[in-house]
Order: C-alpha cells, then sequence, then structure tokens
C-alpha cells in the first residue's frame, strides 16, 4: 500500500468571535488544545493533522466536539494523503509543516 493511501489529514477550519474577554479565552484555549493535540496551523483559523487511518481521524474528530467553544464555527474535513498532497499555493511560499509527513514522522498518542 502506497503511503499516500494509508495516511489520512484532518483538517479543522474555524471562525471564533473573540469581542469579550471570554469569546477571546474560549479562542485561545481551543487553539491551544489543537496545537497539543498534534495539530499544526496550516493557515490562520486552519489547523491540520495527520493520521495513519481513517478510524483514527475520526477519533481525532470526535475528541474536538469535547473542546469546543461555546459560540462560532467550527467544521473538520478529513482527506487522504494523496489529495492533501494536491494542494495548489497560489500566493506565498510553503512552509515547513508543509512538507509530506513520512511514516518515521508520525506520532502515536
Amino acid at each position: 500500500m502506497n503511503m499516500s493511501e494509508k495516511f489520512m489529514r484532518l483538517m479543522v477550519f474555524f471562525d471564533l468571535p473573540v469581542k469579550t474577554k471570554e469569546e477571546r479565552r474560549q479562542a485561545t484555549q481551543f487553539r491551544n488544545f489543537l496545537l497539543q493535540d498534534g495539530y499544526y496551523m496550516l493557515q490562520y483559523s486552519l489547523y491540520a493533522r495527520i493520521c495513519n487511518t481513517v478510524e483514527n481521524a475520526k477519533l481525532h474528530e470526535e475528541r474536538l466536539k469535547y473542546h469546543l467553544p461555546y459560540k462560532g464555527s467550527v467544521r473538520s474535513l478529513i482527506i487522504t494523503e494523496k489529495q492533501y498532497s494536491s494542494i495548489s499555493i497560489l500566493l506565498g511560499q510553503k512552509k515547513k509543516k508543509d512538507k509530506k509527513i513520512t511514516e518515521g514522522q508520525l506520532s502515536f498518542f
């Protein structure tokens, strides 16, 4: 099996209100959870993480539900590594975190 067929990317998109002190606190807590759970920031309000199976991606997607802020919009998308590799950068440059993940780089939690 090709590695790009095995690994998945779980992407999380969000728009969170930050007008009040409490909203800013919740938004910060959510972003901190994402980072602590193995996500990396792809763009502002777009985080992604590598998962070794679809089941593992769905497990992490379920974990997200327990850490959602009270207000805002949060969406997730599970795609294959092959689909992820077809991203075109229209403006800007590829970041270090954008490089293809190899099996040796996968973290287990």
